[in-house]
């Protein structure tokens, strides 16, 4: 009855985890050049502003123009700071993918390096007679 009266409501598409560092940076890189198409936008509208206001008379035309290139310059500034998070999230992302190569590059080096200690004193060391590496 309760469902009837106040209705139920949809369940939204949940969009799937990320499953890698570098799909996380080019979702954050892909959202900051749309931000940076809307500043473009906003650039080109302020321009046509700018040539609006020289071409208008002084009176409420040119201050209703004037108040459009402000809200459109507000609008730009906070896109630009949008840009700026978006940018310094994508290089922190792409920092700790690069630290996590290392990481896997170290682990392969050290275990490939106990691989030839212990391939040294198998072979070598009985041609040899005496183990001469150290345990």
């Amino acid at each position: 009855m309760m469902k009837r009266v106040f209705g139920v409501n949809k369940e939204k598409e949940k969009q799937p985890p990320l499953t890698s560092i570098e799909e996380a940076s080019n979702r954050s890189t892909k959202r900051g050049e749309s931000v940076d198409e809307k500043i473009r936008k906003l650039d080109a509208a302020l321009t046509r502003y700018k040539e609006q206001i020289k071409r208008t008379r002084p009176g409420p035309a040119r201050e209703a123009i004037k108040a459009r290139a402000l809200r459109a310059l507000k609008q730009k500034r906070i896109y630009e700071g949008q840009r700026d998070v978006l940018s310094s999230q994508s290089f922190n992302l792409d920092q700790v993918a690069s630290a996590a190569e290392e990481i896997k590059d170290a682990q392969q080096t050290s275990s490939k390096g106990q691989g030839s200690r212990q391939f040294n004193r198998s072979f070598m060391c009985p041609l040899i007679g005496t183990c001469c590496l150290p345990l």
